[in-house]
């Protein structure tokens, strides 16, 4: 299926499901706000890489407007629908400040593998514990997928975009585990390093080593 989308374009990856607030304040994206709105509308996301639109983006949905301005900008929360890729960008529309594009949507396979995922939120959270944050979502970890994850194990712009057109949940968990295998032990050896530094310069308690 293909069809016509207003287009948002970002520097950023966002995730179907994936919730995303904004501030509108461009005249071209007040508009194709205000319309979507009117006619309870999607429309698309695609990201920008390396100052590029890229081929693939989300589709979102406008979920509320959380606060209307004196001059007109808007703060809106919107939600990710699903994945496209864009096969045309329409630059100049009639009467509309803002581009549009013709897309498709690629099939997304959602089949997951208990024992690969429970390795990558293992992973995981020992990423978490190593860099000393805590994070909180919002589902039981059972429950989480490779998009629920993917902005929170230290992937670069061009890696989350990476993932975001892996059409497979096994594809993106596998992704996803062999960034965290790669990073987990630098990460550990940096902590090492940063506790070496700290102790330069401190009386401590040495040993010869000798008999």
């Amino acid at each position: 299926m293909t069809n016509f989308i207003p287009i948002f374009p970002l520097g950023i990856v966002l995730y179907p499901d994936e919730q995303l607030n904004l501030h509108i304040f461009e005249p071209r994206y007040k508009q194709l706000i205000k319309e979507c709105i009117a006619e309870n509308k999607p429309f698309g996301i695609p990201s920008v890489v390396d100052r590029r639109v890229a081929e693939y983006g989300t589709l979102v949905e406008i979920v509320r407007i959380e606060k209307t301005y004196d001059n007109g900008e808007l703060d809106v929360v919107t939600r990710g629908i699903k994945v496209f890729r864009i096969l045309e960008v329409i630059k100049s529309i009639p009467d509309k400040m803002f581009a549009g594009a013709i897309v498709s949507y690629p099939d997304n396979q959602f089949s997951s593998n208990a024992r690969l995922h429970a390795q990558v939120v293992h992973a995981m959270r020992e990423l978490h514990s190593i860099l000393q944050i805590s994070k909180n979502f919002q589902k039981e970890e059972d429950a989480l997928t490779s998009y629920d994850m993917a902005h929170h194990v230290g992937l670069s712009l061009t890696e989350e975009y990476e993932l975001l057109h892996l059409f497979q949940e096994l594809q993106r968990l596998e992704y996803l585990k062999r960034h965290l295998l790669k990073v987990i032990p630098l990460m550990a050896e940096m902590e090492r390093l940063k506790d070496r530094v700290k102790l330069n310069g401190h009386f401590r308690n040495l040993s010869t080593g000798e008999a």
